[in-house]
């Protein structure tokens, strides 16, 4: 079951339960698959309709961290709530551990010993990761282990 059919059978729940905040959420997930699947021209593929879903969930934990600084915590804890229904649709993300293991796995099936092969080592882990892992955290890994 793809995700813009788990969505729009949880979406008809939450109308149901009257969830007046999910239903938005979820209509927000729903708009942004639609956008994306008219932009793109074609129907969506999982793995696009994953990274849609990352971007919706970057996007709100960005704002609620705007909201916060400026001290608007009520749009923050709802921008929170939003990211965290979103991220249900998500895979489960990679363990510290996970990561680290695969990055050595990766490491030792490159042969990488630099910083100078750092993009190999993150190209093959960003396959072998499949969008279950974080860029920045990733990227700190291979660059930790590569500098020692």
């Amino acid at each position: 079951m793809s995700a813009r059919e788990d969505v729009a059978r949880d979406t008809k729940e939450a109308m149901r339960s009257r969830d007046k905040g999910r239903v938005a959420a979820l209509r927000m997930i729903s708009a942004a698959l639609q956008n994306a699947e008219i932009e793109k021209g074609q129907p969506l593929s999982d793995e696009d309709e994953m990274a849609v879903l990352r971007r919706q969930v970057k996007q709100r934990e960005e704002s609620a961290e705007a909201y916060a600084k400026a001290g608007r915590d009520e749009q923050a804890e709802a921008e929170t709530r939003e990211a965290e229904i979103v991220r249900a649709y998500l895979p489960t993300p990679l363990s510290d551990e996970e990561l680290t293991a695969l990055v050595d796995d990766v490491i030792a099936e490159t042969g990488a010993s630099s910083m100078r092969e750092m993009g190999r080592v993150m190209g093959r882990a960003n396959e072998l990761a499949a969008g279950r892992a974080d860029g920045k955290k990733l990227s700190g890994i291979v660059r930790g282990r590569l500098q020692g």
